[in-house]
């Protein structure tokens, strides 16, 4: 079976730009930039070097910005997970329950006594009563550190939802 050139132009054409898709489909926006710019200084490269072996511009170009895409993406990626600048839900992924009528109220919470930030951004969460779908449970009052880009804490709560109640662990936000 004979393979045209034409058939490995449209081939190469449609690696780079599947490889240069994939490489802008990152965590966060240093993943997206460092792509784009690879894809671009790679496919200029690659041009120069296409052209000079045999008038191969195009070939050279697709081939140059799908490598630079991909190292681009990745050095990218990297800086995003380093600096915290990656890209998340809202709302953390949790189990909710629900139930046709909420258990009785828990008794009151004790009091807490706050012991030394171990962190400058450390957040104080007051104690609570979680339920776990059989009962409650109490999480004693304590510092956490949010996840980056998140500075508020919701507490835990019992929503009235469609008829039942949902009880809706805490969150960052």
């Amino acid at each position: 079976m004979k393979t045209s050139a034409s058939s490995y132009k449209t081939l190469g054409l449609a690696l780079a730009v599947a490889a240069l898709g994939s490489g802008c489909v990152g965590t966060g926006p240093n993943t997206q930039n460092g792509a784009l710019s690879g894809a671009a200084i790679g496919g200029l490269a690659g041009a120069i070097i296409g052209n000079n072996h045999g008038h191969q511009t195009w070939e050279g170009a697709a081939i140059g910005a799908a490598a630079g895409a991909i190292v681009g993406g990745t050095i990218g990626n990297n800086v995003d997970h380093q600096q915290g600048t990656i890209y998340t839900s809202r709302q953390e992924a949790t189990t909710d329950y629900v139930v046709q009528q909420p258990p009785p109220p828990p008794p009151q919470p004790a009091p807490a006594v706050v012991y030394a930030r171990p962190a400058p951004s450390a957040v104080w969460v007051d104690g609570y009563w979680a339920y776990d779908g059989r009962g409650y449970v109490w999480v004693a009052a304590h510092w956490e550190v949010p996840p980056p880009n998140y500075r508020v804490y919701v507490r835990p709560q019992w929503v009235h939802r469609r008829g039942s109640y949902v009880y809706v662990r805490g969150y960052w936000r």
